[in-house]
């Protein structure tokens, strides 16, 4: 496959992956005013920056309707929701020719209907003075635009060589995000682990499950049984749950495999070895000894193999050169 093609693919799947998760926490949080003092609303607004690796021209600043104003639809913040969707389409343009006619029609739809003035007119006026529900109506479109997608995407795209790298760039992005949405909720929910638990932290262990997609997944493994180490277990290490980083994890092994299998040589056996490392850590690991030591630590350095694995895919299939190619 041709290094631009594959790029781009990765990219659209990526960018995608962050604008459905972006719309979600903010969709969250926005719910979980009804139940939030002042205190508690500037924690998690704060966390919510934390989770989305503290975006550059946002800032917490009291008033969350401007932060989802900002995070939503204003093109100067590179990670905005709106932002990511203008990315994700121009370079699903760019390979045109390589999605299917479905992918096309559900991607350019939503990018139409997000860029129109009178949205962004009135998500501005909601920032300043808010009156109705159009900001979680936003959200909630993009949510079920991108599912959608992925959607189309299985199934009516071959499930070749490019269906693969749309595989590692989705599941790429959520393992780093699952990890980052983790760390932001270290200090609160397995820092202290003797702590007596108060009643209005288990509405922030759901915000925290539902930000994840996870409350009703959780729920059928381990009850409504809500606690900080299960909920750990269940977001790190559950091996069927599509949002959990072990599942995001194996599902970029068994992508790459494909991809590697299909382009033949050995040039690929570096980047093989760190997603087997890292899905193999995974598989054997256990939430006890990962809360016996230092959980920061330990989704940190997910994220840093999620960042070598990046670097490794870039190295061999987007900036390599005819020389290694040919080598390989």
């Amino acid at each position: 496959m041709l290094s631009r093609v594959a790029d781009s693919l990765y990219w659209m799947s990526r960018y995608l992956e962050r604008a459905e998760h972006t719309a979600r926490l903010l969709d969250v949080n926005l719910n979980l005013m009804l139940d939030e003092n002042a205190n508690s609303a500037d924690r998690r607004w704060e966390r919510l920056l934390a989770s989305l690796g503290k975006p550059k021209r946002v800032e917490w600043k009291g008033n969350p309707y401007a932060m989802t104003h900002a995070l939503s639809v204003e093109v100067t913040v590179d990670s905005s929701v709106l932002s990511c969707i203008m990315k994700a389409r121009e370079n699903a343009r760019h390979v045109r020719e390589q999605i299917s006619t479905e992918q096309w029609h559900r991607l350019n739809s939503l990018y139409l209907d997000v860029t129109r003035p009178e949205l962004r007119t009135l998500m501005a006026s909601e920032a300043a003075q808010p009156s109705s529900d159009a900001p979680t109506a936003f959200l909630q479109q993009v949510m079920e635009a991108v599912h959608q997608f992925q959607g189309v995407t299985d199934s009516t795209m071959s499930h070749g060589e490019g269906w693969h790298f749309i595989q590692v760039g989705r599941f790429l992005e959520r393992a780093t995000a699952t990890a980052l949405l983790l760390e932001a909720y270290h200090t609160e929910l397995w820092a202290e682990n003797d702590k007596r638990v108060e009643s209005n932290e288990y509405l922030e262990w759901m915000g925290l499950l539902r930000s994840a997609t996870a409350f009703e997944a959780y729920c059928k493994v381990y009850t409504a049984d809500l606690t900080p180490e299960k909920i750990l277990e269940f977001l790190l290490l559950d091996e069927e749950f599509p949002h959990s980083i072990r599942f995001s994890i194996e599902s970029i092994r068994q992508a790459l495999d494909r991809i590697q299998d299909d382009a033949g040589g050995t040039r690929a056996e570096p980047l093989r070895k760190l997603a087997g490392r890292a899905a193999s850590a995974l598989a054997y690991a256990s939430v006890d000894e990962i809360l016996q030591g230092d959980v920061v630590a330990y989704l940190r350095n997910i994220q840093a193999r999620c960042q070598d694995m990046h670097e490794a895919i870039y190295h061999l299939y987007v900036d390599y050169s005819v020389q290694a190619a040919l080598a390989g």
